[in-house]
């Protein structure tokens, strides 16, 4: 038999309606001490649907699961998987590493 829970139905009623193949929308729910894991996995062409312009959407969805949380006095966190994995760049608006120090009395030493 089959649980069904309001939280999990909620995300997937949103994320459904949002995106360009709803068939391929996941959510894995899972409970711990620090509450509830929704986990998002959806097609790699809908990414840009979920996640908004800087991230709106996607906040915007974690208030609303935060908000079905505290009414059922649980903590209702959304974790979205990136289809394409974790083998991206940095940001491009990323700060770039800063360069190390050059140690310039080394080189001295080594001039005849």
């Amino acid at each position: 038999m089959a649980e069904n829970y309001f939280d999990k139905e909620f995300l997937e009623f949103i994320i459904k309606a949002i995106v360009g193949n709803p068939d391929d929308v996941k959510v894995d729910r899972k409970v711990d001490e620090m509450g509830v894991l929704l986990t998002l996995d959806l097609n790699p062409e809908d990414m840009g649907y979920v996640i908004g312009k800087q991230g709106q959407t996607a906040k915007a969805v974690r208030t609303l699961l935060k908000i079905i949380g505290a009414k059922n006095q649980a903590r209702v966190n959304l974790k979205i998987n990136d289809p394409r994995g974790d083998d991206r760049g940095p940001r491009r608006d990323a700060p770039a590493a800063p360069e190390a120090p050059v140690d310039t009395d080394v080189v001295d030493d080594l001039k005849i």
